[in-house]
């Protein structure tokens, strides 16, 4: 894409709305801006007027914008039309741009050019993304968190450090004559277990982050009628799933998605496990299958007085996080496996719901009770571990006096953290980030 070309965009949902708007980015779009508006607009001020098409006949009445570059989203011109949110009118509004020589924007392209002009470093461009597709609350929070620059401010700390232990290194090399107190006082040491600590806060605060991003996907697994719709059902707040007390009411995966203490997630209801000569039921119990390798988190749910069926655990992967739901605790004899361990509780009444929130929480390392963070992407936390395992190379060498070698680990360490803020970033991934942005965005 061409940085010089003018683009085009409607910028709000597609169908129809109250208001809709039409963004445009260019190059000296002062022009555009007075033949669409029938004369020339103050900047950032808006402005009631008519839009004009090519024969001077009104298209719409409504609010015109004009950002001046470079105080602007994307650095360059921007040209804001607020129109009435008929898409009949929006698309004559971009025909009308297209006319006097902008193209069509491309997915993410209005965010892509305010990374390419310096207005946002990576993260935050991604950020932008975040802010409109959080789940819940506590995502969207965490995402204008990282917008603001949040999560880039804690990365520059980072490679601060790691710019003072280079220089330190660099001046020992090649100034060796000099007395540059560098591994005898200490402080090589010193310093690198201070922004090993840093980093490996950064990163945890990371993996709450991608939480609030990706979510997780929790499976429902029992043999029929222990009460998986109905635990689905009280999640949710809602009936999803049908629940009677004929076993195998479910023959196919039911899924609801639910926020569970600002954590968004998947759950999905699945076919009872068990020997069955119904062709319907048996397709549904390897759907179960399927969900039960594709889940993050399965709750193996049982009736409060049962043990635990060892083939039904032979079903789940080994590495499978796994919660034991002791459930229909209103009908148990009080003294009935008492000891046993799970999380005990009745979806029917929802005594003990509070526990199991707790439980998903803790098994997937969600703090929840942390109400500050960012937002962060599978992309950050492996750049992040790379980082890490850098920094903990470097001790090795510093351990052996390997200097060279130490400063090439801390070189690496620099360059894994910039590819989260892009400092250091190849093309195809620009593309890869950007092309999964809305249109207008």
């Amino acid at each position: 894409m061409a940085m010089q070309d003018t683009i085009v965009a409607i910028a709000t949902p597609p169908g129809r709305g109250g208001v809709g708007m039409v963004r445009v980015s260019g190059k000296s779009l002062a022009t555009m801006a007075e033949a669409i508006c029938g004369k020339p607009l103050i900047r950032r001020v808006a402005q009631h007027t008519r839009f004009l098409d090519g024969a001077n006949q009104v298209i719409d009445d409504g609010l015109a914008l004009f950002f001046a570059s470079p105080a602007s989203f994307t650095g360059e011109d921007v040209l804001e039309l607020h129109a009435h949110g008929s898409p009949m009118v929006l698309q004559a509004l971009v025909r009308r741009c297209i006319e006097l020589g902008a193209r069509h924007a491309q997915p993410g392209e209005f965010t892509k050019r305010a990374y390419l002009n310096s207005k946002l470093d990576l993260a935050q461009a991604e950020a932008v993304a975040d802010v409109i597709d959080a789940a819940t609350e506590s995502a969207a929070r965490a995402a204008v968190r990282s917008l603001t620059g949040e999560f880039s401010s804690r990365i520059k700390v980072l490679q601060d450090k790691l710019i003072r232990l280079r220089m330190f290194v660099e001046a020992t090399l090649d100034f060796p004559e000099e007395d540059v107190e560098f591994l005898e006082t200490e402080r090589a040491r010193e310093k690198l277990a201070e922004t090993r600590t840093a980093l490996e806060h950064v990163l945890a605060e990371a993996g709450r982050g991608q939480l609030l991003h990706d979510g997780i996907r929790i499976v429902l697994a029992g043999e029929p009628n222990v009460g998986k719709s109905s635990l689905l059902n009280a999640l949710a707040g809602d009936e999803i799933a049908i629940v009677t007390p004929i076993a195998g009411t479910t023959r196919d995966t039911v899924k609801s998605r639910i926020s569970i203490k600002g954590l968004p997630i998947e759950v999905i209801d699945t076919a009872g496990l068990r020997e069955t000569s119904d062709p319907v039921e048996a397709m549904g119990i390897e759907r179960t299958r399927a969900a039960i390798r594709d889940a993050d988190l399965a709750l193996v749910i049982v009736e409060s007085d049962a043990v635990v069926s060892p083939q039904l655990l032979s079903e789940l992967p080994a590495t499978l996080p796994r919660i034991v739901v002791r459930n229909k605790i209103d009908l148990r004899q009080q003294d009935a496996h008492a000891d046993a361990a799970g999380v005990w509780l009745s979806a029917k009444t929802g005594d003990g719901m509070a526990l199991l929130t707790d439980a998903i929480a803790d098994a997937v390392g969600f703090n929840y009770r942390d109400e500050g963070g960012f937002m962060a992407r599978e992309r950050h936390v492996t750049a992040l571990r790379a980082a890490l395992a850098h920094v903990s190379d470097a001790a090795a060498h510093l351990d052996h006096v390997a200097l060279e070698l130490f400063a090439e680990e801390l070189r690496f360490a620099h360059d894994a953290l910039g590819a989260i803020t892009g400092e250091f970033t190849a093309d195809d991934l620009l593309g890869e980030i950007f092309s999964r942005f809305c249109i207008g965005k």
